[in-house]
């Protein structure tokens, strides 16, 4: 294998993330041929097929499994000594990778495009899972850094808190909840809910919340889509739970109303983390810094006019 180079790892573990050679040459921008005679010719140096093919279906064999685990510990060293000769110039180019829970979708890219301005020279890569999703890529060093809200217990990370996240309950503008003004947790319990998926931040937020409450939600759906359940919220199919900054353009035109439910809004926090492993590059030590000074008050100004929130918060 001493002939296996850098680039086939790259689309190899490209390929074992989507599980799609199509999807992973659109995300490393190269043609689908390409991509697949990058894997086959890391298939000839290790000798072994490391992808099952069943039409359109692809799977890892047992071989690539473990190909998957070493390929990873490959890249990521190599990133970290490139990130480790960028510290030692001082540059703050190359590439960031940054990991983001879907939900901050609704604020992430703005901020980025100000953070992109006054730091031209670096590339910026975006990898968008719920909350469990984003631990296994802390885990695994595919990011540099994450946006979340729930930081993880179960690695050594840093988090820091940089702006208040409001969940709040979510109906059709018509519904009777609204006429009760103040309802309490109690009040919801004959209604269905469309949730988020379970391993979702948002509904880790909701089953805590409830669980105070001793209630158990009426679930009807189940989606991992933030604008899907808003779709069938308008549409009068149940109530939801969601991040307030979900909402901003729906509650601006009147599509959709909040319900001020006893105890609501919930509010958590954002952060922005990364693995005390990890050492920063340049790019990312920016990065960090300019959310940590810049996103509170970003965040505020869009969505502080929407929801009166408590004074602690």
């Amino acid at each position: 294998m001493k002939n296996v180079t850098f680039r086939q790892l790259r689309v190899f573990t490209e390929v074992a993330r989507h599980l799609s050679f199509a999807r992973a040459a659109e995300a490393l921008h190269l043609t689908p041929p390409a991509v697949t005679m990058q894997v086959k010719e890391l298939e000839g140096h290790v000798g072994l097929p490391l992808f099952e093919r069943h039409g359109r279906q692809v799977a890892l064999t047992t071989a690539g499994e473990y190909m998957l685990v070493y390929a990873r510990k490959m890249l990521a060293t190599l990133k970290d000594a490139e990130d480790a000769a960028a510290r030692l110039q001082r540059l703050e180019g190359g590439t960031l990778t940054i990991g983001m829970v879907s939900t901050a979708k609704y604020f992430l890219p703005r901020l980025l495009a100000d953070f992109q301005r006054e730091h031209t020279g670096v590339e910026i890569r975006l990898a968008v899972g719920n909350r469990d999703q984003l631990v296994k890529m802390l885990q695994g060093n595919e990011v540099d850094i994450a946006i979340m809200g729930r930081p993880p217990t179960e690695l050594a990370t840093r988090a820091e808190p940089f702006a208040a996240h409001p969940h709040v309950f979510v109906a059709p503008t018509d519904h009777p909840l609204l006429k009760r003004g103040h309802p309490s947790v109690d009040s919801l319990r004959p209604y269905g809910f469309i949730l988020r998926e379970r391993g979702s931040g948002t509904r880790a937020a909701l089953d805590l919340f409830l669980e105070r409450s001793r209630l158990e939600p009426r679930v009807v759906m189940e989606m991992t889509s933030n604008e899907t359940i808003k779709q069938a919220v308008m549409a009068g199919m149940g109530i939801s739970f969601l991040s307030l900054h979900t909402i901003g353009l729906e509650l601006e035109h009147g599509l959709i109303a909040t319900v001020d439910v006893e105890g609501s809004p919930v509010v958590r926090g954002w952060n922005v983390v990364h693995t005390l492993s990890k050492l920063l590059s340049p790019a990312a030590e920016a990065f960090r810094y300019f959310m940590l000074e810049r996103a509170e008050s970003a965040l505020a100004e869009k969505y502080g006019r929407l929801l009166p929130l408590p004074a602690a918060a």
